[in-house]
């Protein structure tokens, strides 16, 4: 059977233009799959605590996105946009699964269908809906969905989370109800539209979106088949107080203040002790858990100078290293960042609170705008914010029924995030310790060196996140390796082999560094 959204694509790469594209695939559009009704008819449909305020066709090459870079990592299908759409129906609904809720969603509906749906994560404190996103999944012939995670970032509260303050229905749309609803509502929508429910349905995020995937999983197990999970700060209260931790100590004693330049120079420090000559030559650490690395090295033997740290400042990177411990307890709050990260540091340490994390405790643990970070409890604060956010917004270890009705989990981060990748390490353990050994055949962890949180770094950020989820459920196909690329300037510069933990690429000695084809993966 002709294939036309692969015929679309394949002509896009090539560069046939618009209408040239049109005249070629027209005499074959017959034989996609037709809606069953019409787009407009959608406008109609009852929906439970959901109104639907557009329903719109659109036309080939109908809809244009800003012409801006896109971030390749960021990407659900880990490559650039293509400008030229297929036609769609866009859909727009207002879901108010309470009173004080108002979440604003769309689905835009391929008229050449794949049969599948994706639910399409927020970022950060979300706030909007992801165009680039939707764009992305009608050129791969997904019906997909987003929604701004029940607040608008235009308002005048819209900027972090100034929404919560007052709004306890709006904080439980956050965290997890306003991604469930879109994921009800979409199905309805699909099974109106094409008279069909979807074949399978997958959710794909990052940061935040990661753990929305990870409480989809934990809370409605049954909603989507597959999941891809990218850097889940998870727990969210105790990531977020470790993003906090190196600016807290700071403001306690300027003098371990690092200017912003000497962080390159820790990070060339990082990479002659502990990177391999492909990681050094390429611009990271290899294996940062194999990296013991310890800034008193770079102690200055006399004055302060551009190529030492002082004894304060020596301080500080041990701390940003080892991360928070609470100081009743001694027990670690969450873990540092691993070694090769230094070049993402100084944003966490620059005196000022990282906008994310203060946002988190000012508006949802206390309510209070005037919270003082620079006082912070580390005994007692900390318990508060678990107490007040975990409920929502932790996922345990056990995802069992997730794993028992098929689904499966792909966990990734960089070792270059903020996040050390070997706290969730230590979650993909314990995930399989509650499921059992049979939860292997359903989840992966791919740890990636050189990659900064999400997309970026001097590694290979950017894999086809939807095509591996996708061969994984549709054809059995689990993801032991993965090839990634380096994209610059639009171009890839780059290969290397992303390897299922508890395995690693290693260079086999001969061939060109730059291709994946010259590493293996093996046991670390």
């Amino acid at each position: 059977m002709f294939d036309l959204a692969k015929c679309r694509r394949m002509l896009l790469n090539a560069g046939i233009g618009a209408a040239a594209l049109m005249a070629l695939v027209m005499p074959f559009a017959a034989e996609a799959a037709a809606p069953a009704v019409s787009c407009e008819s959608l406008a109609q449909v009852a929906l439970s605590d959901a109104t639907i305020p557009l329903a719109q066709s659109v036309g080939p090459d109908g809809y244009h996105l800003p012409m801006r870079p896109e971030a390749p990592g960021m990407s659900l299908i880990g490559r650039f946009q293509h400008r030229l759409n297929p036609a769609f129906c866009r859909v727009a609904a207002t879901l108010k699964p309470s009173s004080d809720s108002e979440i604003k969603m769309e689905i835009w509906l391929p008229l050449d269908w794949n049969g599948k749906f994706l639910g399409a994560a927020s970022f950060g404190w979300g706030g909007d809906v992801k165009y680039d996103s939707l764009f992305n999944g009608v050129l791969e012939g997904y019906a997909i969905a987003n929604n701004d995670t029940g607040h608008d970032s235009s308002g005048p509260d819209g900027e972090g989370g100034k929404f919560l303050l007052g709004h306890p229905e709006k904080m439980t749309d956050y965290a997890y109800r306003a991604n469930h609803e879109m994921t009800v509502v979409s199905k309805a929508l699909i099974q109106a539209f094409y008279g069909a429910a979807p074949s399978h349905s997958y959710f794909i995020g990052c940061s935040l979106g990661g753990l929305q995937g990870l409480i989809e999983a934990k809370r409605y197990p049954t909603d989507y088949d597959g999941i891809v999970v990218g850097a889940p700060p998870n727990p969210l209260a105790n990531f977020n107080a470790a993003q906090l931790w190196p600016g807290y100590l700071v403001n306690q004693d300027p003098s371990r203040m690092i200017p912003e330049g000497k962080y390159a120079m820790i990070h060339a420090a990082v990479l002659k002790a502990c990177a391999s000559p492909v990681g050094q030559a390429q611009g990271f650490v290899d294996e940062p858990d194999r990296c013991r690395f310890d800034p008193k090295k770079l102690q200055c033997k006399g004055a302060d100078a551009p190529d030492c740290l002082t004894k304060p400042q020596v301080y500080l990177m041990r701390q940003f290293y080892t991360g928070p411990v609470n100081p009743k307890t001694g027990k670690s709050i969450f873990p540092g960042p691993a070694r090769g990260s230094e070049l993402e540091m100084y944003t966490f340490a620059n005196g000022k609170p990282f906008h994310n994390a203060i946002d988190l405790y000012l508006y949802a643990v206390f309510q209070d705008p005037n919270w003082d970070w620079t006082r912070m409890d580390w005994d007692k604060d900390v318990a508060t914010a678990i107490a007040t956010v975990g409920p929502q917004m932790h996922v345990d270890t056990d995802l069992k029924p997730f794993f028992d009705n098929g689904g499966k989990l792909l966990l990734y981060v960089g070792w270059n995030d903020y996040h050390n990748p070997e706290e969730l390490i230590d979650y993909y353990k314990a995930l399989v310790k509650t499921a059992g050994p049979e939860s292997l055949k359903s989840l992966r962890l791919f740890t990636i060196p050189g990659m900064n949180h999400c997309a970026g770094g001097a590694g290979c950020d950017t894999f086809n996140k939807l095509g591996v989820i996708d061969a994984w459920v549709d054809k059995g196909e689990a993801p032991d390796r993965i090839v990634a690329q380096k994209i610059e300037n639009y171009k890839s510069v780059r290969t290397r082999p992303l390897c299922a933990w508890p395995q690693v690429a290693r260079y086999k000695g001969t061939g060109d560094t730059n291709d994946a084809a010259s590493f293996d993966c093996v046991a670390a």
